[in-house]
């Protein structure tokens, strides 16, 4: 593969890094499928071995994002509606203001959603921070496992 073709691949595998930290994009699925493209027209043994590397780390990191904070919010017992309503107020903040609208927007939803449940400050509150830092923690996994299949397709490319 050609060193212009490999930065257009390292660019895909950076915006779908931002991606994750900002959800704008499918940051996921956007550098597993930068990563397919370069093993498929790499074609070589170590190009299949950072695929399957990279597959397995995004498919497993996946699985981990929904079930480990979905367990911690079931144990704080936030229902999943608080849920859907602060992710589509946040959607609606991310376009009133743009990136740190969707975080202020999710608070917000979240908050009023678990006031009118709980009728007090400190229980929303409470199940507010819980909320958040399950959808730190659900990003945070997703991170780890798009930098480690971005980390195996940096090697391959560096030291092969």
């Amino acid at each position: 593969m050609s060193a212009g073709a490999e930065v257009l691949v390292g660019l895909a595998i950076l915006v779908g890094l931002l991606g994750i930290v900002l959800p704008i994009l499918p940051g996921t699925l956007l550098i597993f499928a930068a990563i397919a493209v370069w093993s498929f027209v790499t074609a070589g043994a170590v190009a299949w071995t950072v695929f399957t590397i990279a597959a397995l780390a995004l498919v497993v990191t996946a699985v981990v994002k929904y079930t480990w904070p979905g367990r911690r919010l079931q144990q704080a017992g936030v229902p999943n509606r608080s849920l859907m309503i602060g992710g589509l107020v946040g959607i609606v903040g991310f376009f009133v203001i743009p990136v740190i609208g969707l975080v202020l927007g999710f608070l917000l939803g979240v908050y009023v959603s678990e006031v009118q449940r709980h009728r007090t400050h400190a229980d929303a509150w409470r199940s507010t921070l819980a909320a958040t830092k399950a959808a730190g923690l659900s990003i945070l996994v997703e991170l780890f496992g798009a930098l480690i299949a971005a980390g195996a397709w940096l090697a391959a490319v560096l030291f092969w």
